[in-house]
């Protein structure tokens, strides 16, 4: 049977029926992290943009827990991958065996085969075996011995990984951070929701009890509607506009890519459609700046002496950049409305 590769999507869905499967997926997950709904709609938007996602964080706030509850939410493949100072490139990706009783030599595929590949602890390993990650993340093949192999469509790598402060870790490289789409940070939970922890999690793992809502077929729709969210070239030049602050920031040595123009446009378009809009927002860029952007931007010497956080950075570069001037207008606006009564973001119809 011919696998569905990763530029083929499905059909799109109406607008009920969108919103009814995404809504499920983020419900079945906060069955198991409770009080992030934030941090599980943006891991939900990710997957829908296409992208892959980095979760930072200190040990025990439930970094591998939310990408497990994740993966079990849509039936489909799911591959777990714990990096280890001794994983081997080949552990990843596979490799070619010697068979004796054909004698030839016959691929066993790795771990990132799979729809969802659940990295955890990524930064435990080796940067020899961090880069076997490179080419399927960007590029959704694997090349071995010479082959190329395609890889299946809705791909989506969840890297978990400790503070590169923490003992035993190898900071990611740059090419490897940039091709995340986002990084976000669990964070403590509040007291009512670690009251409600105990209360859940106290007898038994509700990971161990959830059954998925969704399927490979389904996410592939749902990103068929994302493709489709409208986007104004205001909005496109604003995107541009952000990224190219971080470039000439004299805070920053190294700004953000090409790549990350792209992947925070997509990333909102994914938000969008998990608002229930058709359309790009300014606002949606400025609440994506920072968990898109600051993960691919080193900071100067002086600023790292003056313990400035690239978050930190983006923040005040989002805040300084003036936005385009039309913006969507408020329900109880009674300023007068300009074309049509039509915000400039909204899609000609």
């Amino acid at each position: 049977m011919t696998q569905q590769t990763w530029d083929e999507v499905g059909g799109v869905l109406p607008h009920d029926e969108f919103r009814a499967a995404s809504e499920a997926i983020v419900a079945n997950i906060e069955q198991v992290i409770e009080g992030k709904k934030a941090t599980v709609r943006l891991a939900l938007a990710v997957l829908l943009a296409e992208g892959h996602l980095l979760i930072e964080d200190v040990p025990g706030v439930g970094k591998t827990k939310l990408a497990k509850a994740m993966a079990r939410s849509i039936d489909c493949s799911v591959r777990r991958i714990q990096f280890t100072p001794d994983l081997l490139p080949s552990d990843v990706t596979g490799v070619s065996v010697y068979n004796q009783e054909t004698h030839d030599f016959e691929f066993r595929p790795g771990a990132v085969f799979a729809n969802l590949v659940v990295g955890d602890e990524i930064n435990r390993a080796s940067p020899k075996t961090q880069s076997a990650l490179l080419e399927c993340m960007e590029e959704r093949q694997v090349t071995v011995d010479g082959v190329t192999y395609q890889l299946q469509t809705p791909f989506m790598v969840i890297a978990t990984q400790n503070p590169i402060e923490m003992e035993g870790t190898y900071p990611l490289p740059e090419a490897q951070r940039d091709r995340f789409t986002a990084r976000i940070a669990m964070g403590y939970p509040g007291p009512e929701a670690e009251l409600a922890m105990l209360d859940g999690h106290g007898a038994v793992d509700p990971l161990h009890e959830l059954r998925p809502v969704s399927d490979a077929a389904i996410v592939r729709q749902l990103i068929a509607t994302v493709r489709e969210v409208h986007v104004a070239d205001a909005v496109k030049q604003y995107a541009i506009d952000l990224v190219t602050a971080t470039r000439e920031a004299p805070d920053l040595r190294l700004g953000a890519s090409p790549r990350a123009t792209l992947q925070l446009l997509r990333t909102a378009r994914a938000v969008a459609a998990l608002e229930g809009r058709d359309y790009v927002l300014p606002d949606d860029l400025q609440a994506l700046a920072v968990p898109v952007l600051a993960h691919r931007i080193i900071p100067t010497a002086d600023a790292q002496l003056a313990r400035r956080t690239t978050d930190a950075i983006v923040s005040d570069l989002v805040h300084r950049l003036p936005v385009p001037n039309e913006r969507k207008r408020s329900p109880y606006d009674t300023r007068p409305t300009g074309e049509n009564g039509r915000s400039a973001y909204e899609p000609r119809r």
